[in-house]
């Protein structure tokens, strides 16, 4: 009776514990949409990119200080190499990625080529020769 119970008892706790997880991970998903930002380019360049990686809650807060939000490096692409970024953002209308290439005297233009991805889905895409922005309603 006693290995009966035991196996009952472990059976209630696997099943409760299996209840917690997927309520845990029901609730992560509803908190917040993947943001994927993705450069590319048809020739070999080095590009200032500025995105935002964190979702401020105001507008008034990103003004005070938008480096708690956005992200300012230099990446250098090559053709058929992406460069990617996933975030998570409760409202998503606020990703925004910027990229940017000087000119360079006797090279081709790199025609870079951004896209914001909600969830999985294409919300914006743009091409440029030397500078593209993508950006969602917010900005």
């Amino acid at each position: 009776m006693r290995t009966a119970t035991t196996k009952v008892g472990a059976a209630l706790m696997v099943a409760a514990a299996s209840v917690a997880v997927s309520h845990a991970t029901a609730n992560a998903q509803s908190e917040g949409h993947v943001v994927r930002y993705t450069l590319t380019s048809t020739a070999p360049a080095d590009f200032q990119l500025n995105y935002l990686t964190a979702q401020p809650p105001s507008k008034e807060a990103y003004n005070a200080d938008a480096y708690a939000y956005l992200k300012k490096e230099e990446v250098v692409l090559q053709p058929g190499v992406p460069w990617v970024f996933e975030t998570t953002m409760s409202d998503p209308q606020w990703a925004i990625l910027t990229a940017s290439t000087g000119v360079h005297a006797m090279q081709a233009s790199p025609n870079p080529h951004c896209e914001i991805a909600i969830d999985g889905e294409v919300a914006v895409q743009q091409d440029g020769t030397y500078t593209v922005q993508c950006q969602l309603s917010q900005w």
